[in-house]
């Protein structure tokens, strides 16, 4: 593998950029803006009714954000704008929803590299969305792709966890159409499309409120999801989209990114950026706020985690890799941490314990919360029986004691048992990876990097080697405090 320079690559390049309010893509765009300004153009494609809609999103959600201060300290905001043309659309529609037939046409001549980042990562998403978007959408990317004849390369964001919930080394392999992880046959993107239809009709025809619609459309995806051998519906749609993409490719430079779970910034354009709550910062939070008393999960399990300025450094450096390369197979890789610097689950737990203890949350009464050890469960039974015997045991008891209040502590037995299975549909949902036995092969990223040091690829700038990082400080000086000073509430 022979790469040039990543700088020159992005020089004078057109870029269209889908889903471009994400966590990743705004990292992606700010990173693209700053190292190299003679970037041609970036289209970056968002979700909205029309032109103004689109633009509205663009100065809240993107350029209203901190992560952008350092690049409007750089640059004047006229600058910055010369360079990027915002587009209301909407990848689950053909032509990517764009409606204004004279600026599709002038994108489709222009653009050098596609990069697709739109999904929705909601584990039990309602499924017609789901697939509309992840699995649709990819679709339609790939038709939009195809009619671009500058096009030097396709890149797609995926999941490492497509993979479901298998156990030992985890391997960068494409999934065949149709091919589903529990072997059972039938898996066929028509038919759900029909599912979907027909459950929809049915709910319409019997009436069915809003309300129940979403219920019943999340409830089909967790089915069709579990039917084929996968945990939920976002890992399955995520897959369909891969599928999708490796089917219909036909010559196109295609290259697929699987990270694993994604954290807040390991260095630019700080350390510490993150938005929103990832998936095991809501336990962090939990915890420190002292509303988390037990930890589910194995001590043992690596919990897979790379920071999302890495991942973007690798996008950039594959899209380098495989551009022009055409007639061959999709190039993956797997963006993680749990072969080349595993850390296990009970270190994250120990990390919060010293954090929270050295910086404890100050709560609506402006005292301090004191965190503990907490109790680690180790099944899903044990979980239940728990929450079982510290929450409604008691309350039934005092209830029974009591017959005075009988009617107050049943409504609020009532009101806790419908919260405790609240919380089992979650356990339901993320328990799969809080005891998860895979760890994620990454040897095509790691062959990458070497060609990058190897290379021209300006590797002090683009930079994505998980082997150097310290998790503990990672953790308690940067990941941590950003995670607390974006959600202090």
């Amino acid at each position: 593998m022979e790469l040039g320079s990543a700088l020159q690559f992005l020089d004078n390049t057109t870029i269209l950029v889908t889903g471009a309010a994400g966590f990743l893509a705004k990292i992606f765009v700010e990173k693209i803006l700053r190292v190299q300004p003679n970037v041609k153009k970036l289209y970056l494609l968002l979700r909205a009714a029309d032109t103004e809609a689109a633009l509205q999103r663009f100065n809240t959600e993107i350029m209203g954000k901190e992560i952008f201060q350092i690049l409007k300290e750089k640059c004047e905001n006229s600058v910055i704008l010369e360079k990027v043309t915002v587009v209301a659309g909407d990848v689950s529609c053909e032509n990517l929803g764009v409606k204004d037939s004279h600026l599709l046409t002038r994108m489709l001549s222009e653009v050098d590299a596609v990069v697709n980042l739109a999904a929705t990562t909601k584990f039990d998403e309602r499924y017609d969305v789901a697939l509309g978007i992840n699995t649709m959408g990819p679709k339609h990317v790939l038709d939009f792709a195809k009619k671009c004849p500058k096009l030097r390369i396709l890149l797609h964001v995926s999941t490492a966890y497509v993979s479901g919930i298998k156990e030992g080394l985890i391997a960068e392999t494409p999934y065949k159409m149709g091919e589903a992880l529990n072997g059972k046959s039938g898996l066929d993107i028509d038919e759900e499309k029909r599912v979907i239809e027909e459950a929809l009709r049915d709910l319409t025809r019997d009436n069915a409120s809003q309300e129940s619609i979403t219920s019943a459309m999340k409830d089909l995806g967790i089915q069709r999801a579990r039917m084929y051998g996968w945990p939920n519906t976002y890992v399955f749609t995520k897959a369909l989209g891969e599928m999708v993409l490796g089917e219909f490719k036909e010559d196109l430079p295609l290259v697929i990114i699987r990270p694993t779970m994604v954290t807040g910034t390991y260095k630019e354009p700080f350390p510490g950026w993150v938005e929103g709550i990832r998936t095991i910062d809501s336990l962090g939070l939990g915890y420190g706020k002292g509303k988390l008393t037990c930890f589910l999960g194995d001590p043992k399990t690596i919990t897979d985690v790379i920071p999302a300025d890495m991942v973007v450094n690798v996008m950039i450096v594959a899209m380098v890799a495989h551009a022009d390369e055409r007639g061959g197979g999709e190039s993956i890789y797997h963006v993680g941490s749990s072969v080349s610097n595993p850390i296990e689950f009970s270190r994250i737990q120990d990390f919060g314990y010293r954090y929270f203890t050295q910086h404890p949350w100050i709560g609506k009464d402006g005292k301090a919360v004191r965190v503990g050890k907490v109790t680690v469960l180790n099944s899903m039974a044990s979980f239940e029986r728990y929450m079982t015997i510290r929450y409604l045991l008691p309350l039934k008891g005092l209830g029974i004691v009591n017959t005075a209040f009988c009617k107050y502590f049943q409504t609020t037995y009532n009101e806790m048992n419908l919260k405790i299975k609240f919380v089992m549909r979650l356990v339901d949902l993320y328990g799969p990876y809080l005891f998860f036995k895979g760890v994620f092969d990454d040897m095509n990223t790691e062959k990458l990097w070497r060609a990058a040091k190897r290379g021209g690829i300006e590797t002090d700038i683009f930079y994505f080697d998980p082997k150097v990082i310290n998790w503990d400080d990672y953790f308690l000086k940067d990941h941590i405090p950003g995670v607390i000073k974006r959600n202090y509430k």
